[in-house]
């Protein structure tokens, strides 16, 4: 029982200690400068749309208010497979440089990665110079596209990572989805900062059209459903590693609604679990089973109650249970603080402690799901 104690021990501590090395980093990362010039950047921004009717319209509608010249940028939506209004209102939306196209015009078999495909046949139909990612259901900062290409030109960037956050919070569900996804975005912001290239979100994303060609696109990761944006950015780490960047900038803050309910949240979670066995490199994978495990133990601690063998050894347990939580929240709590400021997200702090039960119970479940590589989303079948 002792060994198992210190070995658990020895885990959290290396838990705890990964979450300070994040909290540094996050700290870290530099606020971007600008320059007043003209930009000079082609732009193609690409939005796959499945269904997002209700959504499309606010995400449109933010993308004509940019302060970036129109005759500079493009919008492309490729609608896939919707059963709704999302290609007629895309198509009759009042703007001169949109266009629209319907991916199911360029297959003629079932895929398992339809999204990829829809940003694969977007950016061969355009010769702009940046490509940048976005989902529908998103809305965008005035200044997004003129902050990315400053950013870009400045660095010289080969792939540019940035903020997301979910808003608003209507309920429970949403405060605990905002708190969790504000935990990710803070771990993906210092990561990148380190050149540890691990975690990305597509509703955010730029890369070059010339980097995309040269990591041959989404070719050798085409059959998996998932990961058009951390799959992607792991093929682009390995040939321009010090040309990705994250972008710490509240101009290019992007903006999306929670998953409504438990079902959709679960297999979401699922979904971006389930790209976890295609990673590569020991420092990743040893990570991802750091925290699985520290989770694990979270969970399952209690059944070494059981084994106690009077009233003096049962509160030994709980008090190195409480030392083990302590250490996991109080450190991840320290991390969190400087990444909620960033996202003016502070109020939801306070449900942090009481939101940690949940998370260590779906962190367990989707991630072993994940493993299976089975989900639903979006009305499909996928794995």
């Amino acid at each position: 029982m002792q060994l198992i104690l210190v070995i658990l021990l020895v885990l959290f501590i290396g838990y705890g200690l990964l979450m300070l090395y994040y909290w540094y980093s996050w700290k870290n990362i530099p606020t971007p400068s600008w320059v007043n010039d003209y930009p000079s950047t082609k732009i193609a921004v690409i939005i796959p749309a499945r269904n997002e009717a209700a959504n499309l319209p606010a995400l449109l509608a933010s993308l004509q208010q940019q302060t970036y010249p129109a005759s500079m940028f493009e919008l492309i939506v490729i609608d896939d497979h919707s059963t709704d209004d999302t290609f007629k209102i895309a198509s009759n939306f009042p703007s001169s440089n949109i266009r629209c196209i319907k991916l199911a015009e360029h297959l003629t078999d079932e895929i398992n990665s339809y999204k990829k495909k829809a940003i694969e046949i977007a950016i061969s139909q355009t010769q702009a110079e940046l490509i940048i990612t976005t989902d529908a259901d998103c809305v965008v900062p005035a200044n997004w596209l003129k902050h990315i290409e400053t950013f870009y030109r400045l660095h010289q960037a080969k792939m540019i990572i940035m903020p997301v956050m979910y808003f608003p919070e209507k309920s429970a569900l949403d405060i605990f989805q905002s708190l969790d996804f504000m935990v990710l975005q803070g771990i993906t912001g210092a990561a990148v900062h380190q050149k540890f290239h691990a975690m990305c979100n597509g509703a955010n994303l730029a890369y070059t059209r010339e980097a995309f060609f040269a990591t041959d696109g989404f070719e050798g990761i085409d059959h998996i459903a998932s990961g058009d944006d951390m799959l992607l950015l792991q093929k682009m780490s390995r040939l321009f590693p010090n040309h990705i960047f994250y972008m710490k900038d509240h101009g290019v803050l992007v903006q999306t609604a929670a998953t409504p309910d438990v079902k959709s949240f679960v297999h979401q979670r699922i979904r971006w679990a389930s790209k976890a066995g295609n990673y590569k490199g020991i420092k990743i994978i040893s990570i991802m089973l750091l925290v699985y495990l520290v989770n694990i133990c979270m969970l399952f601690f209690p059944i070494l109650f059981f084994y106690s063998q009077n009233i003096i050894s049962l509160i030994d347990l709980w008090l190195w249970y409480g030392l083990l939580a302590f250490i996991k929240i109080s450190t991840e709590l320290i991390f969190l603080l400087p990444v909620a400021h960033f996202f003016n997200k502070s109020y939801l702090i306070k449900w942090f402690v009481l939101a940690q039960p949940f998370h260590v119970l779906y962190t367990v479940i989707s991630g072993g799901a994940g493993m299976l590589g089975k989900y639903e989303w979006k009305g499909r079948k996928l794995q």
